[in-house]
């Protein structure tokens, strides 16, 4: 069992961790800009090109990639607790599905082109995924885990088809959101980011107080119950906050996969089992993978860039297989 104080500790390192690399992220790119440069642009404003650099495009794209990467691997965790399966992430919903199929219906039926009827168009498709989920889920006597699995992966493999389908046919789509698609935070907007954030930060805190009733979830069904727990309401809960968390994200940044599936890895790795530090550990890993990701997503291949849904399945992908025969030898 750590004590209470390693765990302050070791979560104050992860936030100077998390600080070192939001200043690399608004350092290096196309152009590298020195750190004085960096700090100039805020102390000393003078409307040099470094400085709108800095200011309008980096520094935004830092905190997005921040705050998208600390919403998804905090949604990962929680779905993880509620199905109590390690392999499972926020698309076990549908959630990055449904807002995948949303997203190119719009720029197929309306001809949508902006980010932000984009991220409109996302948040819806993951809340209607999410709520058809838990509505299957529901079926037949009451949720259970195994049911809502089953249910999540039954609808991502159906809108996932879709939307493969309208791409196949429609070539003029898939040109116009494939970057999209991939997952990336590059050409985002603090506008774009503020008109998610009330979700993400009811998101966070709603997770964060509900730290204590995932980890009864986890023990089992009758334990919780035994612990004055209403299972009932906190799934219900429990998927509310997810949806407003991943579906926040995928709206922002597209669907990027395998940080809600390896974050909380490592956060119970460093903390145990007890969910009320699980999630705040998950939240500040998973800034600092996505905004490490993003760093090398521009260096990689200067002065290209490599949507940074590919840099994080490099590292997600391995991480999968490697759990997947754990739990086969398991």
């Amino acid at each position: 069992m750590r004590s209470r104080s390693s765990l302050v500790l070791g979560f104050l390192a992860a936030g100077c961790l998390l600080f070192a690399c939001l200043l690399a992220s608004v350092r290096f790119g196309a152009a590298r800009i020195g750190t004085w440069d960096v700090i100039g642009a805020f102390v000393n404003y003078g409307g040099s090109e470094d400085d709108l650099i800095i200011r309008t495009l980096r520094v935004p794209r830092a905190l997005i990639a921040a705050l998208v990467g600390a919403s998804l691997a905090v949604a990962g965790a929680i779905i993880q607790g509620l199905t109590r399966n390690p392999l499972s992430d926020p698309g076990i919903l549908g959630i990055e599905a449904g807002a995948a199929l949303a997203v190119v219906g719009s720029v197929f039926i309306l001809g949508a082109s902006s980010l932000t009827t984009y991220a409109l168009f996302a948040f819806a498709g993951a809340a209607v995924a999410a709520v058809v989920v838990y509505g299957l889920g529901t079926l037949g006597g009451g949720m259970t885990p195994m049911k809502l699995v089953v249910a999540g992966a039954a609808l991502a493999s159906l809108l996932s088809s879709l939307t493969t389908a309208v791409l196949i046919f429609n070539q003029r789509t898939l040109e116009e959101i494939r970057f999209w698609l991939a997952g990336s935070v590059a050409g985002r907007d603090l506008e774009l980011l503020l008109q998610v954030l009330p979700y993400l930060t009811v998101g966070l805190l709603l997770a964060f107080a509900l730290g204590r009733q995932i980890t009864a979830l986890t023990l089992g069904e009758d334990v919780a119950t035994g612990l004055g727990q209403r299972t009932a309401w906190v799934r219900l809960l429990s998927i509310v906050t997810v949806v407003l968390l991943a579906g926040g994200a995928v709206a922002v940044a597209g669907p990027i996969g395998f940080v809600g599936l390896v974050i909380p890895h490592v956060a119970r790795f460093f903390v145990g089992v007890d969910y009320r530090w699980i999630l705040p550990y998950s939240a500040i890993l998973g800034a600092v993978l996505l905004v490490s990701a993003d760093i090398a997503a521009r260096i990689v291949l200067r002065p290209q860039e490599v949507p940074v849904g590919i840099m994080t399945a490099l590292v997600g992908a391995p991480f999968f297989i490697y759990l997947a025969r754990q739990r086969i030898k398991g």
